[in-house]
């Protein structure tokens, strides 16, 4: 089943609002996100109907493996791209905006290069910084 770019950042936010508070409500997700009530109802009842996440009676979202392992996969790219854009210079805030975007459409082999450069910089770096 192909899931939309939509669907990929409602369960990485549930998952970074899970990591960062414990539990999460659509009302989280509604202020993380800026969206409407009703957009965010209407996307959590397509991810339970579709399996992606779990709503328990007191409106907590849970999110069942085939979810969690979206997310996961999301939120690795996400943390890897913005840690990258921030070596080439770019600013915090910009490089988490665009990484947010780039997340979805780079393929795995364009994103293993960046994985590897990213590392090669990072151990430059250390080195660089114990010579000093």
């Amino acid at each position: 089943m192909t899931i939309h770019q939509s669907a990929e950042d409602y369960l990485e936010t549930i998952l970074m609002l899970t990591e960062r508070q414990g539990k999460v409500r659509s009302i989280d997700v509604v202020n993380e996100l800026g969206f409407t009530k009703a957009s965010v109802s209407i996307a959590m009842k397509k991810l339970r109907e579709n399996g992606y996440i779990a709503v328990d009676g007191e409106g907590n979202l849970t999110l069942l493996p085939p979810g969690q392992e979206i997310a996961e996969r999301i939120y690795s790219r996400h943390r890897l791209l913005t840690h990258f854009f921030i070596q080439l210079g770019v600013d915090e805030k910009t490089a988490a905006e665009d990484a947010c975007k780039a997340e979805h459409i780079l393929s795995e082999q364009t994103l293993e290069k960046i994985r590897e450069r990213a590392l090669l910089t990072d151990a430059e770096s250390t080195c660089a910084a114990r010579s000093e």
